[in-house]
C-alpha cells in the first residue's frame, strides 16, 4: 500500500476550504452564546433545580471549587454505574465492570481523554454506552469549554474579582453548543452509513453465505459528540476503524472535519470576545500552521519509511485518510484512532507523539487549545518584553512574576507527569498487565501511552495492557492531575489578570498581533517542546528509527 499524494492534497485542501468558511460564523456563534445575558427556559428550569443563580458571578476559586465538585460527583456516578451495570436496563446481558476498569474508566471520559482498557461492544450495553459514557463526552467538553471563556473574561475585564459562572458556561456550551451540532453532526454521519439502531446488525458473507450477528447499537449518536467534543472513546474497540464507525471516505474526511471545526473557531470568538479580530486571526493562523506542518511530517514519515505498509493501516481508504486521521486526532486531544499507531513506523509514531508533547495546542481540544495557546501567548509576551527591557503587556493587563508562576506551573506540570508515569513503569516491570516490547519500541509504547494520559488525548500506541490494578490505577492519576491542574491554574490566571486595571498601550508595548508574533509564538511552542521532551523521544522513535 502507498501514499496516495494527490489525495492527501485533495482531501486536507477540502477540509481548509470548509474549516476557513465555518472559522468566523461559528466564531461569532460561540462569542454571542457566552457574552449573552439571556437564559434559555431548560437552562432556568436546571438553575432552578439546582438552586443556582444564574446572574450571579463567581471569583476564580468558587469556579474552581464548582468545577471541583461537579467532576467528583460525575466521577462517582460514572464509576457506580458501571459497577451496577448488571441491574441497570439495556445492558444486553453484561454485568458490572470490573472496579479496576470502571474506576480507570470513569476518571478517563471526566477528564476528556477517553482512554479505554476495554472492549466496548464486549463490555457495556446500550444503557452505560448512552446514559452514562456519552453524556459524561458532552460535559466534559462542555467543561473545557467553560474553562476558556472564564480565562477570556480574565483578559478582558479590567478591575473585577470574578471571572463569570461555572454552571451558565457549562449549560451553555453543552446546551447552546454541542448538543445542536452533535444533532446535525449525527444525521450527516448516519446518511454516510453509521449504523444507529437497537440491537444486533446481520451481516451475510458473499463468498459462503453464511451469517454472522454484529454488536450494534446507537452508533452515530454517540460518534458525533465523541469527535466534537474531542473525546475520542470508540463505541467499538477498533474505534474509528470500524466500518460501522467509518464506514467509508466520506465519513472519515468528515469525521476529521468534526474533530477540527470547534477547535478552530474558538480563536474567532477569542478574538471577538476582546474585541480585536486580528488577535484570534494570529492565533489560529499558528494552530493551522502546525496542523498542516505535522500532517505533512506524517505523511513524509509514513511513506518514507521504506517499510512495507499493510497491517495496522485502513485497507478500505488508503494511506492518505489515515495520515490525516492520526495527526488531527492527536493534535486535537480527541484519541479516536483509524489506524494501528503501533503499527506505524517510528518516525510516524515518534510524530504522533510530538503532536500531543506541542500540549494539543494545533488546535487542541475544545477550550483547552486554545488556553494552552494563550499561555503559550503570554510566555512569548514576556520573552519579547525582555528583549526590549520593559515590563511585558498582553491585551492591557501587565504580566508580572505572579502570571509567570503560573504559566510554569502549566507548562511544567504535563511533561512531569508523562515523564514520571513513564519512568516509574520502566523501573518497575511488572507494572503493566503485559509485558511491552522490548528496546525502543517497548520504551515508545509506554511513553506513548503516559503522554496520551497527561494530556488527557485517550489514544493508544498498543503493545502493552493497561487494565491490570497497577497500571490502570497510575494512569488514571495522571489523566486526573493533567486535567485538574492545568484547569486550576487557568482559572487563577483569569482571576489574577481580571483584577488588573488595564494599561494604554504605548510605542513600547509589543504587538501580540500579527505575522511577527505568530512567529514568535511558534518558535516558542517548538523550544519548550524540544527542550521537554527530545531526551525521551531520542530513547523512543527516534533510536529504533535509526535501527531499522
Amino acid at each position: 500500500m502507498q501514499l496516495n499524494v494527490f489525495s492527501l492534497i485533495t482531501q486536507r485542501a477540502i477540509l481548509m476550504v470548509v474549516l476557513a468558511a465555518t472559522h468566523q460564523p461559528l466564531g461569532a456563534y460561540l462569542a454571542n452564546t457566552f457574552s449573552s445575558t439571556r437564559h434559555l427556559r431548560v437552562e432556568r428550569l436546571l438553575y432552578r433545580a439546582g438552586g443556582v443563580d444564574p446572574d450571579a458571578d463567581q471569583r476564580w476559586q468558587v469556579y474552581l471549587r464548582s468545577l471541583l465538585a461537579f467532576t467528583a460527583v460525575s466521577l462517582v456516578l460514572v464509576f457506580g454505574l458501571q459497577l451496577a451495570q448488571g441491574v441497570l436496563p439495556f445492558n444486553e446481558g453484561h454485568q458490572g465492570v470490573d472496579p479496576w476498569v470502571a474506576m480507570n474508566t470513569a476518571v478517563s471520559f471526566v477528564t476528556n481523554t477517553n482512554w479505554q482498557t476495554y472492549s466496548p461492544e464486549l463490555t457495556l450495553g446500550f444503557g452505560v454506552q448512552m446514559a452514562v459514557l456519552a453524556v459524561q463526552n458532552f460535559l466534559s467538553a462542555g467543561v473545557g469549554i467553560a474553562v476558556v471563556v472564564a480565562l477570556i473574561r480574565g483578559i478582558t475585564r479590567s478591575e473585577r474579582t470574578t471571572v463569570g459562572n461555572f454552571w451558565v458556561d457549562l449549560s451553555r456550551a453543552c446546551y447552546r453548543v454541542l448538543l445542536p451540532l452533535s444533532v446535525v453532526a449525527a444525521v450527516v454521519l448516519m446518511i454516510s452509513g453509521v449504523i444507529q439502531n437497537w440491537g444486533g446488525t446481520i451481516i451475510h458473507t458473499i463468498a459462503t453465505g453464511a451469517a454472522q450477528t454484529i454488536p450494534g447499537g446507537p452508533v452515530a449518536s454517540q460518534e458525533a459528540v465523541k469527535l466534537l467534543g474531542t473525546n475520542g472513546g470508540g463505541y467499538f474497540n477498533a474505534n474509528s476503524a470500524h466500518p460501522f464507525e467509518n464506514p467509508n471516505a466520506f465519513s472519515s474526511l468528515f469525521e476529521v472535519l468534526l474533530l477540527l471545526v470547534i477547535p478552530f473557531a474558538l480563536p474567532a470568538m477569542y478574538g471577538r470576545m476582546v474585541g480585536d479580530k486580528r488577535q484570534g486571526y494570529t492565533i489560529v493562523s499558528v494552530m493551522a500552521a502546525f496542523w498542516i506542518g505535522s500532517t505533512a511530517l506524517m505523511s513524509w514519515a509514513t511513506a518514507g519509511s521504506g517499510a512495507p505498509l499493510g497491517e495496522g493501516f485502513e485497507q478500505r481508504l488508503g494511506v492518505a485518510p489515515s495520515t490525516i486521521f492520526a495527526t488531527a486526532t492527536t493534535l486535537t486531544s480527541t484519541g479516536a484512532v483509524n489506524v494501528a499507531h503501533d503499527s506505524l513506523p517510528p518516525l510516524a509514531g515518534g510524530m504522533l507523539m510530538l503532536n500531543m508533547m506541542l500540549g494539543e495546542v494545533a488546535p487542541g481540544g475544545v477550550g483547552s487549545g486554545l488556553y494552552g495557546m494563550l499561555v503559550l501567548a503570554l510566555v512569548a509576551v514576556f520573552i519579547a518584553g525582555l528583549m526590549v527591557g520593559r515590563t511585558p503587556e498582553f491585551l492591557g493587563k501587565k504580566i508580572a512574576a505572579r502570571q509567570m508562576k503560573l504559566v510554569a506551573i502549566y507548562i511544567l506540570i504535563t511533561p512531569i507527569l508523562a515523564l514520571t508515569g513513564t519512568a516509574v513503569t520502566v523501573a518497575i516491570p511488572g507494572l503493566a498487565a503485559s509485558a511491552p516490547a522490548s528496546g525502543p519500541h517497548g520504551f515508545s509504547e509506554i511513553l506513548y501511552a503516559f503522554t496520551s494520559a497527561a494530556n488527557n488525548n485517550g489514544s493508544a500506541f498498543g503493545g502493552i495492557t493497561t487494565s491490570g490494578p497497577g497500571l490502570a490505577t497510575l494512569l488514571a492519576v495522571v489523566m486526573l492531575l493533567g486535567r485538574i491542574v492545568p484547569i486550576a491554574v487557568i482559572l487563577a490566571l483569569a482571576g489574577s489578570l481580571g483584577t488588573q486595571r488595564k494599561v494604554p498601550t504605548t510605542a513600547g508595548t509589543v504587538p501580540t498581533s500579527g505575522p511577527l508574533f505568530a512567529v514568535l509564538l511558534g518558535g516558542v511552542s517548538l523550544i519548550l517542546t524540544a527542550l521537554t521532551y527530545f531526551p525521551a523521544l531520542a530513547l523512543g522513535p527516534a533510536a529504533e528509527g535509526l535501527l531499522r
